[in-house]
C-alpha cells in the first residue's frame, strides 16, 4: 500500500506545471512536435520511434559500430540465414502486468504478414514468409529466401499478442516507462515501470514538452522551464548557450546526412563532368565550420563513417574551383565573359523554408557562382519540396536521410529499379556494375565479403556523383548542467534518458 501510494503521488506530479518546482522531479524534455502514434508498428514519424523506444523492448538493438546485436533476446542466431531463431527471457513484464510469451513476439511480427494491418512498414517485411512459435520464450522467423540483412527489421518495439488500434494512444509496453498522460499538442508524460527487465530508471519520470519554435526552445532551456534539447536546436543556438555556464552541451557522432540532390535525367546533370564540377565547387568545410558550427562532419557517402561497411577511401572531391571550372569547359560550357557576371548556365535548386537550409541555401548559391553556375533557389514547405522532389520536378534539391544504420540503404538510393515510389533512387541513376555490386553484396553471407562489395559499390557511386554529399550530422544534447548520464548513440536514441539524474 505504501509503495501503491508514493508511485501514485509521483505520477500526479509528472505533468509540466510541477515538473520544475520539484527539485528531484521528472526530467523535462522539448520534442518539435507530438508523436502521431505510439504503436511501435504503425509511428513512423521521428518523435513517436523515440518515445517507442522508452515504452517498449525490442529483441534487438543497434550498436556504435550499426550493428545488429541482442538486446532482450538472450539468444538470436541462424544456420542457414533463412530461419532466424530468437529466445526471450522468462519473467518480462508488460506494464499490465502480464509477462511476456512467444505468443506476444509472434504477434507483433505477424501484423506485417496481415493484409488489413495498415502500417508504412510493411515493405521491410516483403521476405517473412511466416513467425513460428517454437516453445513459450523462442520464436523462428522463416524468411521466402536466405538474407544476412534481416535483422535490422527486428529493431522493433514488442506489443502484447491482441493489441489493436487503441495502442497509438494508450499503448502497452515492457520498457522502462509507462505511458501517464497523453495531451496531443502540448506533452506527453512517462512515468517509471519498477518491473522493468532491466531495472527501473534512475529519474522520476520524464516529461515531453511540445515547444515547436526552435527559438523558443532555447528560451526555455535558459529560463531552466526545460531541461534538455536532443538534436532540436539549430547550431547558432546551441553554439550560443555553450556560453551560459548553466548549460551543457554534449555531442557524439551521428548518422544523419545532408546532401545535394541531382535529377540526372536533366540534359546537363547527365553530363558526369557537370556532376563533378558541381561536387569541386562545394566547400563543405566552411559549411560545417560557419553553418553547422563544427555540429557536423564534411561527408563523403550515405554510409556513416562508424559503419562496419563504410569506404573511407572514395574520391571525396576536395573544394578546387580550378577543377570546377576546367571540367565545365570540358563538359562545353564555358564561361562567357571571363570573371564577368554572366553565368555558364542556370540551374534551379529548391530547398526547404527552414531558415537554416535557405541559408544554406545561399552559400550553395554562392559558390557556384564562383565557377559559373547560377543557381535560382526556391524554398518550399517540406510536403510540397518532398512531393516535387519525388515526382522528379526538380534540377538540384537539398534533404537529409536521417538514422542510416544500414548499408542496404545504397540499395533502396542507388539501384536503377529504385526509383520512386519503390525506393529512393530520386535522381534516376543507372549504372549496371552498382547494381550488380549492391546485388551480390545483398544476399552476400559472409559479413566480409558483404563489407567488400558495399566498399566498392561506395567508390563507384563517389566517382559518378548521383548525389553530392555535404555532412553529416553530429548529434547533440543541450541540457541542464546540473543533470548527469547523458551519453549519445550514433541514432541518437532516446534510451539514454533512463539514466538521466539531478544533482542540483
Amino acid at each position: 500500500m505504501r509503495r501503491a501510494l508514493a508511485l501514485a503521488a509521483a505520477v500526479a506530479c509528472l505533468g509540466p506545471a510541477c515538473a520544475r518546482s520539484a527539485p528531484h522531479g521528472p526530467i523535462v524534455v522539448a520534442i518539435t512536435s507530438s508523436p502521431a502514434n505510439l504503436d511501435p508498428g504503425v509511428g513512423i514519424d521521428e518523435t513517436s520511434q523515440k518515445i517507442q523506444q522508452l515504452l517498449f523492448s525490442s529483441l534487438v538493438r543497434i550498436d556504435d559500430a550499426l550493428r545488429v546485436v541482442p538486446d532482450l533476446a538472450t539468444r538470436f542466431d541462424t544456420t542457414d540465414f533463412q530461419t532466424w531463431v530468437a529466445a526471450i527471457p522468462a519473467g518480462v513484464r508488460f506494464h499490465d502486468g502480464r509477462e511476456m510469451t512467444s505468443a506476444d513476439v509472434a504477434y507483433t511480427f505477424r501484423r506485417f504478414l496481415d493484409p488489413d494491418f495498415v502500417s508504412a512498414r510493411k515493405g521491410a517485411y516483403r521476405e517473412l514468409e511466416r513467425v513460428d512459435v517454437v516453445d513459450r520464450y523462442t520464436v523462428a522467423f522463416r524468411l521466402t529466401a536466405p538474407s544476412a540483412s534481416f535483422p535490422i527489421n527486428l529493431v522493433m518495439g514488442i506489443v502484447p499478442d491482441g493489441t489493436g488500434v487503441e495502442a497509438g494512444r494508450r499503448p502497452v509496453g515492457s520498457g522502462p516507462y509507462r505511458l501517464a498522460e497523453f495531451v496531443p499538442d502540448d506533452h506527453v508524460t512517462l512515468a517509471p515501470f519498477p518491473e522493468a527487465y532491466l531495472g527501473p530508471p534512475r529519474n522520476e519520470g520524464l516529461v515531453f514538452k511540445v515547444v515547436p519554435d526552435d527559438t523558443m526552445r532555447g528560451l526555455e532551456l535558459r529560463n531552466r522551464s526545460v531541461d534538455l534539447v536532443v538534436n532540436d536546436l539549430a547550431p547558432d543556438i546551441a553554439w550560443d548557450l555553450r556560453k551560459d555556464p548553466d548549460i551543457q552541451v554534449v555531442t557524439a557522432p551521428g548518422t544523419d546526412f545532408a546532401y545535394i540532390g541531382l535529377n540526372l535525367r536533366d540534359a546537363r546533370l547527365a553530363d558526369v563532368r557537370v556532376r563533378q564540377a558541381i561536387a569541386y565547387a562545394v566547400n563543405r568545410e566552411a559549411i560545417v565550420e560557419y553553418l553547422r558550427r563544427g555540429l557536423a562532419e564534411p561527408a563523403t557517402g550515405i554510409v556513416p563513417p562508424m559503419s562496419w561497411a563504410y569506404a573511407g577511401d572514395v574520391d571525396r572531391f576536395a573544394f578546387d574551383p580550378a577543377r570546377a571550372r576546367a571540367l565545365l569547359d570540358e563538359a562545353g560550357y564555358p564561361d562567357p565573359d571571363g570573371d564577368g557576371p554572366q553565368p555558364r548556365f542556370t540551374l534551379s535548386l529548391k530547398t526547404s523554408t527552414n531558415e537554416a537550409y535557405r541559408l544554406q541555401a545561399a552559400v550553395l548559391a554562392e559558390q557556384l557562382a564562383a565557377v559559373g553556375i547560377a543557381l535560382d533557389l526556391r524554398s518550399y514547405e517540406f510536403a510540397t519540396l518532398f512531393a516535387d522532389v519525388v515526382r522528379g520536378n526538380v534540377q538540384l534539391y537539398t534533404l537529409q536521410f536521417v538514422g542510416v544504420t544500414d548499408p542496404d540503404m545504397l540499395r533502396r538510393v542507388f539501384v536503377s529499379t529504385q526509383t520512386p515510389p519503390t525506393g529512393f533512387n530520386r535522381g534516376h541513376y543507372d549504372n549496371p556494375r552498382v547494381d550488380a555490386l549492391i546485388a551480390e553484396a545483398s544476399t552476400a553471407l559472409d559479413e566480409a565479403r558483404r563489407a567488400g562489395l558495399y566498399r566498392e559499390a561506395q567508390r563507384a557511386i563517389a566517382a559518378d556523383v548521383p548525389i553530392v554529399p555535404l555532412w553529416v550530422k553530429t548529434n547533440v544534447v543541450v541540457a541542464q548542467a546540473g543533470l548527469t548520464g547523458i551519453t549519445l548513440s550514433p541514432i541518437a536514441d532516446f534510451l539514454f534518458l533512463r539514466n538521466v539524474t539531478r544533482t542540483r
